[in-house]
């Protein structure tokens, strides 16, 4: 505290001197005369000349003369401060001068004494809030209030003192730069701010320094770059260090305000280190059955380097000259994985030295970085299934071989050292006829079935080897047969041929072009020998010319061949091939003879102009056979329809069962009373009750009608009245229904539905219970009362 109270009583006597300087008098009116400018008061002074009529004009005195104010910051006293004094050339004593101020912050930060002029500053001021302020100045009449002096402008500048600390607005800073980087290398730049004025003093003049973090970073004093000051900084001793700056003004001299600021240096990592496998000797034990592909071992080389730098690939460089290993890197856990590309075989090899290499990725200064170690590799003897003596067997056999010949032989061993004896046995899923078989002991393959090359040429089979000792231990060969072909077959024609001969045909004319096929495939290919049968061979229709490519051509001898003589020739042919045996078959050609135009096309090969002398053709002919068919159908027709009408729709026939539903909803006296009930009678109650004969047979009784019943004033008593009906009904004999025979639609013998009339019901032999019947509702209990009295009577 009294080095701050030092700093201002020193800027305070700097002040003074500063406003004695600018305080000099111009005159003994003009207390601001230094350095200041005139401002005249407006008016114009005169005296008269030796003519008191002639005015003779002069320059005025100016009014006042001042300069700009100062104001020095941050003060503080008991009293204002004085900041300075206005005056004009008008103030000669008397008391009607008034000095006015206006502008910024007059009245609330400065004062006027309105009598002598002076001003003072009544606040603590701060250049970094406003760095000057402008004012005007006048002078009036303080009984009028009139300006006798035009108003005036000025300037207070507020004087800047050091009371504000540099400061870093981007920290604190973080910066990297690689590791071993040469002395002098740059690192970072920081940057730090003074508010104070730039411009007058050392206030804002700012100084860097290093307070921590030497002696590895040096730090230019005025462009605060900082940069490498010691060399062989390595990352993998310390990678993070923690700089503190500090900016100091005043040009860094005793007495300045100073800030500070911290920048995290990371060194970054190049590939300075090389790989390093932990050991120099690796020892692994591979099965002998592992499979291919497969991870036996795993091998890591560590390094210091960090991403990148720490990559490392693995390859074999020594011991692998079969090629039976191989060795890949494991991007995740950069280790090196060795599989075997080639079996192993214990029997043939038990160990292995391997030399292992690993190389970064990336080169480092000097070159790429690398390390080796030994791996070595036992071999662990395994079970291993049979080896067949090759993969893949062919065998041949003639299709006419007779059944259990022995056509080849499969061997397979047990490659371990006990040696196991093998069995043998065929897939039947790749021999589902069975027709081979193979001896279980010694592999000897024989054919169980005959075998046709023309159905099957090949047959592939898979033969299986198993251990004595260990079934589990099974190997698979494929057995190719060839079935090799022998002259079994007979050659026949190539195709149906339908040859014709013309009527008009000359002599020597080819009638057909004849080849022939054979099923068999001879080595030396095939050739036929054709011929006619012995008795065709003076045939005087035909011959047979051969054109040297296993064809021959069919040739007329004469051209006397008429439709009406013979319709169509027979010439059977001999067909022979070069097999051993030779074989041979018979084909006959079919000739017909047609007729033709001039230029050889077939117009017709039918008989329908000899057959039909008076000139019909077999098309008209043909027409005239439908119409009789129509004919005779219609009248089919028309007399089956007459017979099914006439039939009668009753049927009596007791041995006809139909499925026709009739369905019965009144309760007449069955299909001939359509006029049992009339329901007209019930939208007329009040009408005569009309009597309704039979029509279809007479009644014994005539019952004479009822006058009905009327209903009371209220209308209409419906229910009273349908009771009326029925007691009327049951007690009338002429009334429907009747226990008359009545046919309906007959369902066949063994019918379950039975009879449906109620005297069949009620003579029948059924044990059922119809009590059931009552429980249906008061419609159906009248029903079960009538079938159980039937049962009782039955009963008694």
């Amino acid at each position: 505290m009294p080095k701050r109270l030092e700093e201002m009583q020193r800027d305070l006597w700097t002040y003074l001197l500063l406003v004695w300087i600018t305080c000099i008098p111009y005159s003994s009116t003009a207390p601001f005369a230094n350095q200041s400018r005139s401002l005249q008061s407006g008016a114009t002074a005169g005296h008269r000349g030796p003519n008191e009529g002639q005015r003779i004009l002069s320059r005025a005195k100016r009014g006042w003369v001042w300069n700009q104010m100062f104001v020095l910051e941050e003060f503080e006293g008991p009293d204002p401060i004085l900041v300075g004094r206005l005056h004009t050339d008008l103030d000669v004593g008397s008391k009607n001068i008034k000095y006015v101020l206006a502008g910024e912050g007059a009245g609330t930060i400065f004062s006027i004494n309105d009598k002598t002029g002076d001003i003072h500053a009544m606040k603590r001021l701060d250049r970094e809030e406003k760095a000057e302020y402008t004012l005007m100045a006048q002078v009036i009449n303080r009984d009028t209030n009139e300006p006798l002096e035009p108003p005036s402008e000025f300037i207070i500048k507020v004087q800047d003192i050091n009371d504000n600390s540099p400061q870093f607005i981007e920290g604190p800073y973080v910066a990297s730069v690689p590791e071993m980087s040469q002395v002098g290398t740059s690192v970072t730049k920081v940057t730090a701010t003074d508010a104070d004025d730039p411009v007058y003093g050392n206030s804002a003049k700012l100084v860097y320094s290093i307070l921590e973090g030497q002696p590895y970073f040096s730090i230019d004093p005025n462009t605060a770059t900082i940069g490498i000051a010691l060399p062989g900084m390595d990352r993998e001793i310390r990678d993070e260090y923690m700089v503190v700056i500090q900016a100091k003004d005043m040009g860094g001299h005793m007495g300045g305000l100073s800030g500070t600021t911290t920048v995290t240096v990371r060194l970054t990592d190049i590939n300075d280190n090389p790989p390093k496998f932990a050991k120099n000797f690796y020892d692994f034990v591979f099965p002998e059955d592992l499979g291919l592909g497969k991870p036996g071992g795993k091998v890591k080389a560590t390094d210091k380097d960090v991403g990148e730098n720490a990559k490392s690939i693995y390859s074999i460089i020594g011991g692998n000259e079969k090629g039976v290993f191989e060795i890949t890197t494991d991007s995740q856990t950069q280790e090196g994985i060795l599989m075997i590309k080639k079996p192993l075989d214990f029997e043939m090899q038990k160990h292995f030295n391997l030399t292992v290499e690993a190389t970064n990725v990336r080169y480092g200064p000097t070159g790429p970085y690398k390390d080796t170690t030994t791996v070595r590799i036992a071999v662990e003897d395994s079970d291993e299934p049979p080896i067949f003596t090759r993969p893949t067997y062919v065998l041949e056999v003639h299709e006419n071989t007779a059944i259990n010949t022995v056509i080849g032989v499969v061997t397979a061993r047990d490659p371990d050292a006990t040696g196991s004896p093998i069995r043998y046995f065929i897939d039947r899923h790749t021999d589902l006829e069975r027709q081979f078989n193979v001896n279980v002991d010694d592999g000897k393959i024989t054919l169980a079935k005959p075998l046709d090359r023309e159905t099957d040429m090949w047959h592939n089979i898979t033969v299986t080897a198993s251990e004595v000792r260990n079934n589990s231990q099974i190997s698979r060969a494929i057995v190719a047969i060839r079935v090799l072909d022998i002259n079994d077959n007979a050659p026949e024609f190539a195709a149906e041929y339908e040859p014709f001969v013309c009527e008009n045909g000359k002599p020597g004319q080819v009638v057909e072009m004849v080849s022939a096929v054979d099923k068999d495939d001879p080595i030396q290919g095939h050739y036929f020998e054709y011929r006619l049968v012995p008795e065709m061979l003076n045939n005087p229709n035909f011959t047979i010319k051969n054109n040297g490519d296993n064809s021959i051509s069919i040739l007329t001898k004469h051209d006397s061949f008429r439709r009406q003589k013979q319709e169509m020739y027979f010439l059977p042919i001999i067909v022979t091939d070069n097999g051993n045996p030779p074989m041979s078959s018979t084909n006959t050609l079919t000739i017909r003879v047609c007729r033709c135009n001039k230029e050889g096309t077939i117009q017709s090969c039918n008989l329908e102009a000899y057959v039909l002398p008076i000139g019909l053709s077999m098309g008209a002919l043909i027409a005239i056979l439908a119409c009789i068919v129509l004919l005779l159908v219609i009248v089919v027709l028309f007399v089956t329809l007459r017979r099914h009408k006439n039939e009668p729709l009753i049927i009596k026939d007791d041995e006809d069962v139909r499925e026709n539903i009739i369905r019965y909803d009144d309760e007449g006296g069955g299909e001939e009373d359509t006029e049992a009930f009339d329901i007209a009678t019930l939208q007329n109650p009040d009408g005569i009750n009309g009597y309704l004969p039979r029509k279809d047979i007479k009644p014994d009784l005539q019952f004479m009608p009822r006058q009905g019943q009327h209903s009371g004033p209220n209308g209409v008593d419906v229910d009273e009245f349908i009771n009326v009906r029925l007691h009327e009904a049951d007690n009338d004999p002429t009334a429907p229904p009747y226990d008359s025979i009545q046919i309906y639609g007959y369902e066949g013998r063994g019918s379950i539905a039975g009879s449906l009339s109620s005297l069949e019901t009620a003579s029948s032999d059924s044990d059922q219970n119809y009590d059931y019947l009552r429980e249906w509702g008061p419609r159906f209990r009248r029903l079960g009362e009538l079938y159980s009295v039937g049962e009782s009577d039955k009963e008694t």
